[in-house]
């Protein structure tokens, strides 16, 4: 990745201003456009997200991003009533699977991880409405997203407590830093820069969008 610019922002091939990470590549600038950040209630979409928050730990997004149509077939497209019937056979076949990050412990949450998205869906009725409770406060966030307020921000107190929430759940690989990951990634906070063409798009779809109740 290039060195980021002093205001965040850089220039597509499009001429778009975007979030310096979102014109790095052509894989890089479709997520960022037409994902990160747009509310998600869909449960298997949210149960992807989480789960690949935690392969991408100590990994780059993008690693994560064009291995994804790979991690879809492995995981039933992240069905989780699937996944958690998964059995030791299923996590050694996935350790063998060139496609996915081959990490045991990773796979092994995963599968832990279904489990536990099960017994939400039984208290909550849905993962949507579990996790959209923890939308956070106006107070907690900047008032102006620039460049030094992202970058500085890499968990919130909400991210603390959704994480520590999840572990008491049984959850695996889900610190503040990847709960945060997932809250931008699912539009629980819209962190597009101020300036990038794409803020305000999110901010408007966040507008119409109504989040489940429990």
């Amino acid at each position: 990745m290039s060195k980021i610019p002093e205001n965040g922002l850089r220039k597509g091939s499009d001429r778009r201003q975007r979030c310096w990470w979102g014109a790095d590549s052509p894989d890089y600038s479709i997520y960022h456009d037409d994902e990160w950040g747009y509310p998600v209630d869909n449960d298997q979409r949210l149960f992807e997200k989480i789960c690949l928050e935690g392969f991408q730990s100590g990994l780059s997004w993008l690693t994560i991003l064009r291995k994804r149509e790979n991690f879809r077939k492995a995981f039933r497209q992240f069905d989780f009533h699937k996944v958690s019937r998964f059995t030791t056979r299923n996590v050694e076949r996935l350790i063998q699977d060139a496609g996915i990050v081959r990490h045991r412990g990773k796979i092994e949450s995963t599968v832990n991880n279904a489990k536990r998205a099960c017994e939400l869906e039984l208290e909550f009725g849905s993962l949507a409405k579990y996790f959209w409770q923890f939308e956070p406060p106006k107070s907690e966030r900047p008032k102006t997203l620039d460049r030094a307020a992202l970058t500085a921000t890499s968990i919130s107190p909400t991210s603390i407590a959704l994480s520590k929430n999840l572990k008491k759940r049984g959850w695996s690989f889900i610190g503040p830093t990847t709960a945060y990951a997932f809250m931008q990634a699912m539009g629980l906070v819209n962190d597009h820069l101020k300036g990038c063409h794409v803020r305000r798009k999110v901010a408007t779809a966040r507008r119409a969008f109504t989040p489940p109740s429990s």
